[in-house]
């Protein structure tokens, strides 16, 4: 199978996939803060996994890879989730602009996104572009074998 990208991997199963390599590769540097900080105010607890942060990161690669250009506002706006205000109806919350930036620098800091200067926002790198479609080959060679295990 020759050719597979990002696109054509199932969403959930590739940032497992890519957030255990980022893992596995230990270079991905991660602020001190992410064992108590929330992700975002509309959240009552922070996040239980302790490895939230490189699954957020890998979200995040996916989502620059998908899209030319994205900046931390666009980000939020992904990564929000409604607010519970009790009786009255939830509404769309934005997610911590701080969380998002420091996925973002530490993105950058691994070569896997740069600043776009011309639009302004981040954009893939050729280095993490190839990176995270050997990723979504892997993911893709996984899904065919479990496909052929359940056929038997």
């Amino acid at each position: 199978m020759g050719g597979v990208s990002v696109r054509d991997v199932d969403a959930q199963k590739f940032i497992v996939a890519y957030a255990a390599f980022l893992k596995r590769q230990g270079k991905l540097p991660i602020p001190g803060w992410v064992d108590t900080v929330k992700t975002g105010h509309a959240k009552e607890l922070p996040p239980q996994d302790i490895d939230w942060f490189y699954v957020r990161a890998a979200s995040v690669a996916r989502h620059v890879y998908l899209r030319k250009t994205v900046g931390v506002g666009r980000l939020r706006k992904v990564h929000g989730t409604a607010k519970n205000r009790g009786c009255r109806p939830g509404k769309h919350v934005n997610a911590s602009g701080s969380v998002d930036r420091k996925v973002l620098q530490s993105l950058a800091a691994i070569g896997i996104v740069e600043v776009d200067e011309e639009k302004g926002g981040r954009r893939i790198t050729q280095a993490g572009q190839r990176d995270l479609d050997r990723i979504a080959q892997t993911t893709a060679e996984e899904e065919e074998e479990d496909e052929d295990e359940d056929d038997e």
